[in-house]
């Protein structure tokens, strides 16, 4: 049968479509919630009697919502069980749980961005375009109760300033009115937001001037970030000024099967952007791919530090951060410039960090450093990403950075792309056991947040990498939550491995 959420008529699974669905009620469930249920032990038990894993985990959750519905013995011995954690396994109180997206990948139909625009280009490098994505613009009530039915307490998300400010000068109030909307939505289901001001895609007019290397630049962000504080400020938990502004410098050292010997990515993204220029008429089109890597990272860095101050002159007390991209940088037996790479792609933006009051680190994997960083080693289990399955990196990294840095770390991207949920599952125990025992050797981490919370546009790639806990039908729009989202949401909630 079909199921549906009864604040939006968006179909949402629980798990399984079909048969196996269980009804999604938002409005019930949000003051019921899921009850704690020991999934090792469900699916120890279904395994001995021959049932799937997924239909153990359906399971699981249909007894938790039946013991909470009884308010009887049922509902108790669930809330004793959890009350009785090993209190070596609890995370610190008000540890952040959370899940991400970013809106130009599942909102849709962003088409005043510079993306938008690239999508369309005859030969376009992406493989297909974002068009509706997952219709998160519209369907952000379901996906918000959801996510906080699943037992997550904090939601990363990016605003868009293609919509809210898609000719320069022209700031629409009716999207930031939009964006109030989502956030007043976190509040209602008492979720802390990690807003971001920044994540890859501008507006097509600001990409046309040149992007992050015209001589405004800075200026014009930070006038963009000002106006979106002073309209949202007051909801923001965390604010973040840009995501990830390290990668164009990253991607130098990525060795990527299928470019010609000795071209990086880098410089074939140069080749790209000349012949997008060249189809737009546009011959200073740039983009956070699109330039010289160095010119853009002083942008970027300039951009930066303007945005942060305007965003404090109107909240001085809101805390204000950046998210970094960054591998488990491990040395190579041989020729090893390891110290060279963190010095080229990190440092600049670590030493900005030590004047922030978070540093977000989202990492998804390591990679063993030569002269650039060399393939996965021989039989290694690789993602959909061609990464390697390898869940520690989290661990490694937030214990880098916390030392270079020395502010509070934030995971805000951690995951994997896979059609295999069981890898995923996998792949989450062990990267929050990872920071479980960072944070027991003292190590400052305030959060875990996954990457993603839906699968979803991931850029030239498209929507074949699949990294959510929660699938798309991207004709229907329905939502499917896997397994993986009831066993993170599960230690979210009880706050403990």
């Amino acid at each position: 049968m079909q199921v549906h959420n009864l604040c939006q008529d968006a179909p949402v699974a629980l798990l399984e479509p079909g048969r196996n669905a269980l009804p999604y009620d938002c409005r019930r469930l949000r003051a019921l919630r899921f009850k704690v249920f020991n999934e090792r032990e469900l699916l120890m038990n279904g395994m001995r009697n021959g049932i799937s894993r997924r239909e153990v985990l359906r399971m699981g959750l249909a007894a938790a919502v039946v013991g909470s519905l009884s308010g009887g013995a049922l509902g108790q011995a669930a809330a004793a069980g959890s009350q009785a954690a090993d209190k070596g396994k609890m995370f610190p109180e008000r540890f952040l749980w959370g899940c991400a997206t970013a809106a130009h990948q599942v909102e849709g139909n962003n088409t005043n961005s510079d993306y938008w625009t690239l999508e369309h280009l005859p030969g376009s490098m992406f493989k297909e375009p974002s068009g509706d994505a997952c219709d998160h613009y519209h369907l952000y009530p379901q996906d918000i109760s959801m996510l906080a039915d699943l037992g997550f307490n904090t939601y990363r998300f990016s605003i868009e300033w293609a919509r809210i400010e898609p000719e320069e000068g022209f700031f629409s109030n009716a999207e930031l009115d939009h964006y109030k909307r989502m956030l007043a939505a976190c509040h209602e289901h008492n979720l802390t937001t990690l807003l971001t001001y920044y994540h890859f895609s501008l507006p097509r007019w600001f990409a046309i001037k040149g992007g992050w290397q015209q001589e405004k630049a800075a200026d014009l962000y930070a006038r963009y970030c000002e106006r979106v504080t002073k309209h949202l400020g007051d909801m923001v938990g965390y604010a973040s000024t840009m995501n990830e502004p390290d990668v164009p410098q990253l991607l130098d050292w990525f060795n990527l099967p299928g470019l010609p010997p000795g071209v990086t990515i880098t410089q074939a993204m140069q080749m790209s952007a000349a012949n997008a220029r060249k189809q737009l008429n546009a011959p200073d089109f740039g983009d956070f791919f699109f330039g010289d890597p160095m010119k853009t990272r002083d942008g970027l860095l300039s951009a930066h530090a303007k945005a942060r101050e305007a965003m404090k002159s109107v909240r001085g007390d809101m805390p204000v951060g950046l998210n970094l991209a960054m591998s488990d940088d491990q040395a190579a037996p041989e020729a090893s410039h390891l110290e060279e790479k963190r010095n080229a792609v990190y440092a600049p933006w670590l030493e900005v960090a030590k004047h922030c009051d978070y540093l977000g680190v989202q990492t998804y994997s390591r990679s063993i450093v030569g002269k650039k960083d060399l393939p996965a080693p021989k039989g290694a289990e690789l993602t959909q990403s061609g990464m390697e399955f390898y869940p520690e990196c989290v661990e490694h990294v937030v214990r880098y950075a916390s030392k270079a840095a020395g502010v509070p770390i934030i995971v805000t991207e951690n995951g994997i792309a896979t059609e295999d949920d069981t890898r995923r599952v996998e792949y989450y125990q062990r990267a929050v056991a990872g920071v479980k025992r960072a944070i027991d050797d003292g190590v400052d981490v305030r959060g875990y947040v996954a990457w993603s919370l839906m699968d979803n546009f991931e850029w030239q790639s498209g929507f074949t990498p699949k990294y959510g806990l929660v699938a798309v039908d991207l004709k229907t729009q329905k939502r499917t939550i896997k397994p993986s989202a009831a066993v993170l949401g599960n230690i979210a909630r009880r706050n403990s491995l």
